[in-house]
């Protein structure tokens, strides 16, 4: 009878991770998505009131949007004192606004949000952590030399302790790290299932509402790159920030997935040193700084991040393969492009790249996907394949068709612009372009490509051909 009623009380389910589809039983493969192993299991209680008998307690009625527009104020922007990550933010941290900051451990994320704490002396803030003791962020905040009066460190895991704490302090700015470590003392299952995970991020999304509390949640991320959880965490929150970066290189960028209140468009870029994360004001000159000179398969490339134009140097290494299969290898790109673009090269200019191993790397670990990048990527691989020395003031901007047609990219005349301002004196661009520019400085540094084989006239032109012993068969390949 006692069993009976306990069965009544709670039920076990199992939801999926990535869709949140429910299930009554578990399955290696979800019947909704098809994704494999993401069902975990949730003790759910039974709806103590049904719908019919809810009253309207607190009074709330539907509101014409005139007058929504006559009451609501201003979006009151507060500035976290690092311009870098207000732009990622679209202008800085808002009022009532929950932003999830996602990264790899060890990325740098408590350092970057103790940094923005210790920035924010206007502003009262209540810096939560699940994970360090007092005397470890006490250790770090002498390390980065933070020191304000208005930061209070709260170590505690338990939710309901928590958020009586948050109403009793009252801050402008509250940093839960992490989200995955809060559990509700009331629900069975142990932290970071998906059930505390939702249970948690609720409490915290319906006080940072009611009291216009601006907050940063900070999530953990899967084996697969994907944030910790439910995916319904992404959806319930404001913002979604993604910290990207190799913990083996010094810069880190700050990327915006979703964002309910500016451009997702933007992106932060820092620099990893000894006293914490120093911003990157002008990333154009810091990621080709230390570009080699006279030397082949290294070519500049132009991506726009938002509003931004940001300079990378790609290299391509084109090498005689000694296994039967040759490797391939895209850092910084995606390998699917890097095929693709192998494939034009050998149907439209007849190269051979199926005897040789291909390496496509991205220095300062940038993340090329724009397609705006295909120019100069094809043109560091003919250089290092026929081993052509680049004038150091090439730059290549535009979009591969598989015909071997050279298209049109957006923001033409910014990346223009930005490439003029870095010194460079010859921009290979689309040919379409140059018809389109109006106010753009430098007009006589474009070179305008048409094709695949324009580009390959211009390269050749613009370089020095070499073939050192061991190579001579690339001569046959001109």
């Amino acid at each position: 009878m006692a069993a009976s009623q306990n069965s009544q009380k709670e039920k076990t389910v199992y939801v999926c991770t990535e869709c949140g589809c429910v299930h009554e039983k578990w399955g290696g493969k979800c019947r909704e998505c098809g994704a494999w192993n993401t069902l975990e299991e949730e003790v759910r209680a039974p709806v103590s009131k049904s719908l019919s008998s809810v009253s309207l307690k607190n009074g709330k009625k539907s509101i014409s949007l005139s007058i929504i527009d006559r009451l609501a104020a201003s979006e009151s922007r507060i500035s976290t004192g690092i311009s870098e990550f207000d732009r990622s933010l679209g202008g800085g941290l808002v009022s009532s606004g929950v932003v999830l900051l996602s990264g790899e451990p060890g990325i740098g994320k408590s350092t970057l949000l103790l940094q923005i704490a210790g920035k924010c002396f206007d502003r009262k803030i209540l810096y939560v952590s699940g994970e360090e003791s007092l005397s470890q962020i006490r250790l770090r905040a002498d390390r980065l030399g933070i020191e304000n009066d208005k930061l209070f460190i709260f170590c505690e895991t338990e939710l309901d302790v928590i958020i009586s704490e948050i109403r009793e302090l009252k801050p402008d700015i509250l940093i839960v790290d992490s989200i995955q470590t809060m559990a509700d003392a009331g629900l069975s299952s142990s932290a970071g299932s998906i059930t505390q995970v939702r249970q948690a991020a609720s409490a915290f999304i319906s006080e940072a509402k009611s009291s216009d509390i601006a907050t940063v949640l900070v999530g953990h991320i899967n084996k697969d790159g994907a944030i910790a959880g439910p995916k319904l965490l992404e959806h319930m929150v404001d913002a979604v920030l993604s910290f990207e970066g190799d913990r083996s290189k010094a810069y880190r960028i700050v990327r915006a997935v979703k964002n309910r209140f500016g451009s997702t468009n933007e992106i932060g870029m820092f620099e990893m040193t000894r006293s914490g994360l120093s911003e990157v004001s002008d990333p154009s000159r810091r990621l080709i700084e230390d570009s080699p000179r006279n030397v082949s398969g290294s070519c500049s490339v132009c991506v726009m991040e938002g509003t931004r134009p940001i300079i990378a140097e790609v290299q391509a290494l084109v090498t005689k393969s000694p296994f039967p299969a040759p490797r391939r290898l895209a850092n910084g790109i995606d390998y699917n492009r890097m095929s693709l673009l192998i494939a034009i090269l050998e149907k439209r200019l007849g190269l051979k790249f199926f005897d040789r191993d291909v390496y496509i790397n991205v220095t300062g670990g940038m993340r090329l996907d724009e397609t705006a990048t295909d120019l100069g990527i094809a043109a560091a691989m003919i250089s290092s394949l026929r081993n052509i020395r680049f004038a150091d003031n090439l730059i290549a901007i535009g979009e591969l068709g598989l015909a071997g047609e050279v298209r049109m990219v957006s923001s033409i005349e910014a990346r223009i612009n930005e490439a003029v301002r870095m010194g460079f004196d010859r921009i290979i661009l689309p040919f379409r372009g140059l018809q389109s520019l109006e106010a753009v400085s430098g007009k006589e540094k474009l070179v305008g490509v048409k094709s695949i084989y324009e580009l390959v006239s211009v390269i050749t032109q613009s370089g020095v051909v070499e073939n050192p012993a061991g190579n001579s068969d690339m001569d046959k390949q001109e």
